[in-house]
């Protein structure tokens, strides 16, 4: 047979895709025991990229650098270290004994040599030994640059709760990234799905140092990913769970830049004789993260919030008012707020950075609304006014025109029962279009239970919207002419409903589903973040059930509320995730004691539901319903409000 001498130029077999696959690969002959089996596996790499080599020892595939700088492999041992510090004029050993075994050893020499192409030498030449202040230097050279370089955040996980577990156990979906905006690298998430391929920790190996393998995404939830090593095809016996925002995580290529060792899992190292063919073929065409994807999540975990900022926030025991709070600390963009008073720092209240409940200092006074002046003779030093345009922006509205007027009718969300959605009243309508709206039925003489909506708020709703889209309605407390009609209470209240063209019938296209998993704050304890569940969508309203928890704990929630988070969320800011509460079976439902009810963060007088009104039209003739829209319609506007007749 006439051997191979023909050897493609190196230009010509570099290969890359649009995402820069396979830069840094090399290719080189796999040890076989005939030479037409050398010269097939020659050919089948050869358009591998070159500027990488890949070396088999002893079973093992590494990889490392064949430039001057940054890791290599000892060709004795196998050890991966710091290529500066390693001996030999070619860097190949890692210490004086490693490089007289190998001198000393023939036959490894030999096939290690027909491994990288080269005629084995007679013997290799040992070299002075480096003082030990080099090889230190050089290591801590080498890990300055690493820490300059990355910075990056590991991430931790949530103890006692497995989002992978807990998922594959029921079969459930959890809600995209792309549905949250307002969470870390959401805007750049689109095009990472199922397929994607990734450079991970390969933890199926003997080696006493890290090493990665290439895999795939079987299967999303939020930022959890379900994993499969290359080269497993349809087992998923070693498939594994994963945050794509983990440090560890990188795109194709990574290894081959960094000088980090590419190694198969052990479990099927023997599975294919080439793996570096086997990867050209599997890998051509995928797609894999971004480059920048790794500095790209630090940089959307800066958050412009900072320690001993000033803010206004409404104040939890009278939610009449806002007071003065001073930012205690930052986590994932939700802000931990000292009331300015507190002398032990113990009166605190959570919110995300983007709730409407937080305002630049000086916003109460611009608009009418109350507020408690801080009674402090000294203050703390280093606390300075939170710039204004760090704070959500609500969009402008015209109040010279038709606009909200004292005693107008509507329903809302009760911020002190978050389940019920309940008859309420505009009490008073401040500046930049902001109302005070109270609950009827229910209401303190002095109003300090009223609260505060801007009128694009989507917690407020017109006459009839919960019946027409088969929401139950809390009537006023108090109130016995059940079934509750909006038409015979207006004219017994003396009242009018205030305009539907008042009100925001924005519907984006969000991307939630009934059933779908996520993390979000019990808005009652903000402090917590719990596993919930979609359970409900009507329109941009979700249904957010607490796992575990009884449906009396459920909220309505806005499907662009800063207070809802994709799986993952807790493990990648390092919060603490509150688990699905002790579950029991349906049929022992009835008869276990009920779960401890969670302690409500607004402290206040919380109001009851009332038995289920009955789904009939209401008679009359100054409201007309139009057709209703079903809960699974969730992202169309829909007509889903009542028509007001002249």
């Amino acid at each position: 047979m006439k051997p191979h001498t023909e050897h493609t130029p190196r230009s010509e077999r570099k290969r890359r895709d649009s995402f820069g696959m396979f830069d840094g690969y090399d290719s080189c002959s796999e040890d076989s025991s005939s030479s037409s089996s050398s010269d097939e596996s020659e050919e089948e790499v050869a358009s591998l990229p070159a500027s990488l080599p890949i070396i088999k020892n002893n079973g093992q595939v590494y990889t490392y650098p064949d430039g001057k700088a940054g890791m290599a492999t000892c060709e004795m041992c196998g050890m991966v270290g710091v290529r500066d510090a390693f001996y030999s004029k070619t860097k190949r050993f890692c210490s004086v004994s490693c490089s007289r075994s190998y001198s000393s050893n023939s036959k490894k020499a030999s096939i290690l040599a027909r491994l990288q192409g080269k005629p084995p030498t007679k013997k290799a030449k040992v070299l002075q030994k480096q003082p030990l202040v080099a090889k230190l230097a050089a290591y801590a050279q080498y890990q300055a640059s690493q820490q300059n370089q990355a910075k990056a955040k590991t991430v931790v996980p949530v103890e006692g709760f497995d989002w992978g577990r807990y998922i594959n156990s029921n079969n459930f979906v959890g809600a995209p990234v792309t549905c949250f905006k307002h969470v870390p690298i959401s805007k750049c998430w689109g095009d990472i799905a199922e397929g994607v391929r990734v450079e991970v920790l390969n933890t199926d190996n003997n080696l006493p140092t890290k090493v990665y393998w290439i895999a795939g995404i079987v299967k999303l939830s939020g930022f959890k990913a379900l994993l499969r090593y290359e080269g497993f095809d349809n087992d998923g016996s070693h498939d594994f769970w994963c945050n794509l925002c983990d440090s560890d995580v990188h795109p194709v290529g990574w290894c081959a830049t960094s000088g980090k060792p590419l190694v198969p899992p052990r479990s099927i190292q023997h599975k294919y004789s080439n793996w570096k063919a086997f990867l050209v073929k599997r890998l051509t065409g995928a797609k894999t993260l971004p480059p920048d994807f790794a500095s790209k999540v630090q940089e959307c975990m800066q958050y412009p919030f900072k320690p001993l900022m000033r803010v206004e926030v409404v104040d939890k025991m009278h939610l009449c008012r806002t007071r003065v709070a001073i930012v205690d600390s930052v986590i994932g963009g939700r802000l931990r707020l000292i009331y300015e008073e507190s002398e032990d720092g113990s009166d605190d209240f959570w919110c995300h950075m983007y709730s409407p409940l937080i305002h630049p200092v000086g916003w109460s006074r611009s608009i009418g609304h109350r507020f408690k002046r801080s009674d402090v003779s000294k203050k703390q030093e280093g606390v300075y006014d939170a710039p204004a345009d760090l704070f959500l922006k609500v969009k402008d509205v015209d109040q010279t025109g038709e606009w909200f007027k004292d005693g107008m009718k509507l329903e809302a969300i009760d911020p002190l029962n978050l389940s019920t959605i309940c008859v309420a009243t505009v009490r008073k309508v401040l500046a930049d279009g902001y109302l005070m709206i109270g609950i009827d039925g229910s209401e303190a003489a002095d109003g300090s239970d009223w609260f505060c909506y801007h009128a694009t708020s989507p917690s407020i709703f017109p006459v009839g919207f919960c019946e027409i889209n088969m929401i139950e309605l809390t009537p006023p407390r108090g109130y016995t002419k059940l079934p509750f009609k909006w038409f015979d209470y207006l004219r017994e209240t003396g009242s009018t409903a205030a305009p539907v063209k008042l009100f925001n019938k924005e519907v984006p296209n969000h991307g939630f589903q009934s059933g779908m998993k996520l993390e979000a704050v019990d808005l009652m304890e903000p402090r917590l973040v719990c596993v919930a569940t979609v359970t409900r969508i009507v329109h941009r309203l979700l249904r957010i059930h607490f796992d575990g928890w009884e449906d009396e704990y459920d909220q309505w929630v806005d499907c662009e509320s800063p207070d809802l988070y994709p799986a993952g969320w807790c493990e990648l800011t390092s919060y603490q995730l509150q688990p699905p509460a002790a579950q029991t079976p349906r049929d022992n439902q009835m008869s276990v004691t009920k779960p401890k009810k969670k302690s409500q963060q607004y402290k206040g007088h919380k109001k009851t539901t009332t038995q289920q009104l009955k789904e009939e039209l209401l008679e009359g003739d100054d409201f007309t319903f139009l057709q209703g829209v079903s809960d699974q319609e969730s992202n169309g506007s829909g007509s889903y409000y009542i028509k007001q007749e002249p």
